[in-house]
């Protein structure tokens, strides 16, 4: 069973509760006997010297994301367990099946987040993504004014645009939580993360200025491949 503990262990960092007692190194992976844990957290460390991203913000973003990784491991080997045991109609089993969600979602936002950050060329308009861009949007620039002001809207969250993959159209999302406000049936393009631990340490509350970092910064082919 896990040790309440393991939970409790946590440090508040831009109103996000991050573990950081059990976080992973990058590349590392955890072990329970002989078992290998699910998930494990990946290296963006050439992420680093990134212009308009700080190297503490981005290796505080790292740790928190790391964290992620570990947690989600922790729940889904304490759920096996527990269904192990008999135990799925207790409190305990249905607070962990909520947290999942959570965890789990807080661990790959930021694999998409990172992975399409690091690019250094605009995006191409002629390209696959831009052209379905256009074509849904009336043009890249209407697109992307439509994105900035979902980024820039009041609370924290992510800013996402989806792909629908019942017929193909693209819209821009906001994500509250994690865990919360995900369309059914919808493919993540591009993510952005305008949680505080973002940006605030470089931008303070500047946050418009963190979206124009983040658009110099994206990587275009690695939005492009994922599109259906």
């Amino acid at each position: 069973m896990l040790n309440r503990r393991d939970f409790l262990q946590i440090t508040v960092f831009g109103g996000v509760a991050l573990l950081v007692t059990h976080a992973l190194p990058a590349g590392a992976q955890i072990k329970k006997g002989a078992k290998t844990m699910a998930y494990t957290a990946k290296d963006y460390a050439k992420l680093i010297g990134m212009p308009g991203f700080g190297e503490t913000l981005l290796k505080n973003h790292f740790t928190l994301y790391q964290g992620y990784v570990t947690n989600t491991n922790k729940v889904l080997d304490t759920l096996e367990q527990m269904l192990k045991e008999g135990k799925t109609a207790t409190p305990e089993f249905a607070e962990l099946k909520r947290r999942l969600g959570w965890e789990f979602n807080g661990m790959r936002l930021h694999e998409y987040y990172f992975e399409n950050l690091g690019g250094k060329t605009p995006p191409d308009g002629g390209g696959k993504l831009g052209k379905k861009i256009a074509e849904e949007f009336g043009s890249m620039e209407a697109w992307e004014k439509d994105f900035k002001g979902v980024g820039a809207m009041r609370g924290i969250g992510w800013a996402v645009l989806y792909q629908d993959t019942s017929n193909g159209k693209l819209i821009n999302f906001w994500i509250n939580e994690h865990d919360v406000s995900h369309p059914a049936g919808c493919n993540p393009i591009l993510i952005m993360d305008v949680f505080e631990h973002a940006f605030m340490l470089d931008y303070g509350l500047k946050r418009a200025d963190y979206i124009e970092a983040f658009f110099k910064n994206i990587d275009w082919k690695a939005a492009e491949a994922r599109l259906k």
